[in-house]
């Protein structure tokens, strides 16, 4: 009798304390969600952005300002896009397929597959031109093929050295004169593996200009 009272006393015990035990904590999974997704964009759409931003003004003010040309004061380019030369006095840039040619804000290639007509004919007639101005050295690829943005800012060295006799007798410059000026500005490789080395048309171009007076 004594054992049972026991067991009874022992069993509304329990129930008592269970019935004080506080229920499991619950949060909103929304209000949790659009929480992190307000700390992370103002994180990294607002604090990295200015963080990094700062970093490349203080350390590369030229590149971060988007590497413009300046000359008399006037910004008159990017290193970093294609112009149109035309004149025989300048240096060429590749053709471009850009909107109606090195326009930045419709940047592209022509997407014409190797095997279509129209692109084959007109590299073959690219080759034609650029030959007979030449007769005797083989074109550079460069010359007659579009990059994929249509606003490389480069050309290959092979492709400066093609066009400088035009240049030169357009300019009545020595044509030694002109490829020394080129020599210097060749930019090798970065950090002497990655691309290949290169000249920067509107840099080469100023120079030229500068050369002549």
């Amino acid at each position: 009798m004594h054992s049972m009272s026991g067991s009874t006393l022992i069993d509304k015990e329990s129930e008592h304390l269970s019935g004080q035990q506080t229920a499991p904590a619950r949060h909103s999974i929304v209000r949790t969600s659009i929480l992190f997704t307000l700390v992370t964009a103002v994180l990294l759409g607002i604090i990295y952005p200015l963080i990094v931003t700062g970093f490349a003004m203080a350390l590369f003010p030229h590149k971060a300002a988007g590497s413009l040309i300046l000359k008399d004061g006037q910004i008159i380019g990017s290193e970093l896009l294609a112009q149109s030369f035309t004149s025989d006095r300048y240096f060429h840039p590749r053709p471009s397929a850009a909107g109606n040619g090195y326009d930045a804000t419709s940047s592209g290639g022509t997407n014409l597959a190797q095997s279509n007509a129209k692109l084959v004919a007109r590299i073959q007639g690219d080759i034609d031109a650029a030959a007979a101005k030449n007769p005797g050295k083989p074109v550079p690829i460069d010359m007659v093929t579009y990059s994929g943005s249509g606003l490389d800012p480069d050309i290959t060295p092979d492709n400066a050295y093609y066009q400088a006799p035009r240049v030169a007798q357009a300019r009545n410059l020595p044509v030694d004169q002109v490829r020394a000026l080129i020599a210097t500005h060749i930019s090798p490789r970065d950090l002497g593996l990655f691309g290949e080395p290169r000249v920067n048309v509107l840099s080469l171009n100023l120079a030229l200009d500068q050369l002549s007076k």
